[in-house]
């Protein structure tokens, strides 16, 4: 079994899983337009570049995500709470880029550092308004 994250966004989906992909060292390997959709779909001119669908896959791991106008997710246009997406490593060095790279134009909620469960952990809102946890296993020094 595997559990996919789906994350919305209003237009941004594009911009935002090739941003992942590039900070996750990640791919996207799907990105269907709703513009490609069947003509029956009636879709609006504003959201033909819009994603319906898109998929990254980052090693054996993968985050969905689609574009969604306020008749489909009453709240997309409210900040996202009540989740993080979480990434774990044992590489410090790694975990460290990640959080700097998510957190590029985004705001920093918890600054990257040794915590006594971790020798490397940060949380952030990247610049797309998704809420992430960094965290590094391992031993803590201290």
């Amino acid at each position: 079994m595997k559990i996919v994250t789906s994350l919305s966004f209003r237009g941004q989906c594009r911009e935002a899983f090739e941003f992942y992909a590039q900070v996750l060292g990640g791919k996207v390997t799907a990105a269907l337009p709703y513009g490609d959709g069947p003509p029956e779909m009636q879709t609006p001119e504003h959201m033909r570049d819009w994603l319906m669908h898109c998929w990254l896959e980052v090693g054996d791991q993968a985050i969905m995500g689609a574009d969604m106008d306020v008749q489909w997710a009453p709240n997309i246009d409210k900040p996202k709470n009540g989740f993080d997406v979480t990434v774990h490593t044992d590489d410090l060095e790694q975990a460290r880029r990640w959080f700097d790279g998510l957190s590029e134009g985004g705001k920093v909620v918890m600054p990257f550092a040794e915590t006594f469960w971790s020798p490397g952990y940060g949380s952030l809102i990247d610049r797309f308004g998704v809420p992430w946890m960094v965290n590094t296993q391992g031993e803590v020094n201290g």
